[in-house]
């Protein structure tokens, strides 16, 4: 038994304005030829399908497309779980369709957790994996909220319901087990954010409860659990060491911070019920190039780029003490007649630093809503021991539009 965990997609996610569906489309070619040379039974999909709710028409063809591409290749069975950035109700509701094709969708938490344990049968209608198929867990899924409740209570309550949750379904699937008499490999899956987990500056990569709460520990993961398809951070990890609890990471890079990480999709093999991990490069099919240094430093690196017929797009970060006014003219000339394009401009100048002024050219892209917040109790002159409470109202309130479901009615 052999299957393939991904996460992570964020189809139609755009990069400083740029839109990038030639490389979701390039990359589901990959996955889709992976598939099937590599002759995988199942493929686990670990949430963050979309980047947003409500995705394009164009977003919803690829990812459509690449589902009928799969379904009538060597591999039996497709699980896909939403994560905090889908929409529970748009991932659900092709649900019945999809599930002629032997594609599983789980948007939400279910009322009965039977729901989301599926019991996946070979061609002989002979069981050979069990998936606990967890999505994202919001907030209201698994939390009573209460009157004069501290932080650490919060905190508590989720990493309890958390536990509780999986503790339930790993009891349902070692029940289904037993039935059947065999010794079938049990997969969980998840998108949330374990302890010490590993992020990157400016890979989009939110706090999933409020004040960064809820870093989930390996331990609330029943034994039971033969592997673990985790998603939600970028970064292609194990957790806490162990290697069949994985982050299979994005398989695309997310910004200028990803941009010489080397992506993967975890192919996992079962020998009975003992897994075997392989990771899969991900090939590159948009480069990415972050370039930082003073003027002659970025121009050298652009000849190094150009010598080489680059069509990578580019960050320039500009740190040289000289004062540069026509900075993006100047460097729109270096890159003439070059496949290369510049996305974005960062001006760095030493010089403004020593006299104090702040010339870092900050745009919302650089800020996250907690970082604008705290910028208006800054400006507003909120005083220091009143800004701690206001900004955790605030976090409740972000986090709440996050988990509406926009596309339920």
């Amino acid at each position: 038994m052999k299957l393939i965990h991904t996460s992570d997609w964020h189809i139609g996610r755009t990069l400083y304005g740029r839109k990038r569906y030639e490389e979701f489309e390039s990359f589901l070619d990959w996955l889709a030829e992976t598939i099937q040379q590599n002759e995988i039974d199942a493929l686990l999909v670990a949430g963050d399908v979309f980047d947003t709710s409500a995705p394009s028409n164009r977003a919803q063809e690829l990812y459509y497309r690449f589902l009928c591409r799969v379904a009538v290749s060597s591999c039996r069975h497709v699980v896909v779980v939403a994560g905090n950035h889908d929409s529970p109700s748009f991932i659900n509701a092709p649900k019945e369709l999809l599930k002629a094709l032997d594609v599983h969708v789980i948007g939400s938490r279910t009322e009965a957790p039977e729901d989301e344990v599926l019991v996946l049968c070979n061609e002989q209608d002979a069981p050979e994996l069990i998936v606990c198929a967890v999505p994202y867990l919001r907030d209201r899924d698994i939390r009573v909220a209460e009157a004069g409740e501290s932080i650490e209570d919060k905190e508590r309550k989720l990493i309890d319901g958390i536990r509780t949750h999986y503790a339930a379904v790993a009891a349902l699937a070692e029940q289904k087990r037993k039935e059947r008499g065999a010794d079938i490999p049990i997969v969980a899956m998840g998108h949330l954010f374990t302890a010490g987990g590993q992020t990157v500056d400016g890979d989009g990569v939110r706090e999933l409860y409020v004040g960064s709460l809820a870093h989930v520990t390996a331990g609330i993961f029943p034994a039971c659990f033969n592997y673990v398809a985790l998603g939600h951070l970028h970064v292609p990890q194990k957790v806490n060491g162990l290697e069949t609890i994985r982050y299979s990471g994005s398989p695309l890079p997310m910004g200028f911070g990803e941009a010489n990480q080397q992506k993967s999709v975890c192919q996992v093999e079962f020998h009975s019920s003992a897994a075997s991990v392989q990771l899969i490069d991900v090939p590159v099919f948009q480069k990415l190039e972050r370039v930082k240094g003073n003027w002659n430093g970025i121009t050298n690196r652009i000849l190094e780029l150009s010598a080489t017929d680059s069509q990578g797009w580019l960050e320039i970060i500009y740190d040289g003490i000289e004062v540069i006014g026509d900075l993006r003219e100047r460097l729109e000339l270096a890159i003439s007649g070059t496949q290369m394009e510049i996305l974005r401009i960062k001006n760095n100048r030493i010089i403004d630093r020593v006299l104090g002024q702040i010339h870092e050219e900050k745009t919302l892209d650089d800020l996250n809503v907690n970082d604008v917040f705290e910028r208006c109790l800054a400006v507003h002159d909120v005083p220091e021991d009143q800004r701690p409470e206001l900004l955790r109202a605030y976090q409740e309130t972000v986090s709440s539009l996050y988990e509406d479901d926009v596309q339920a009615e």
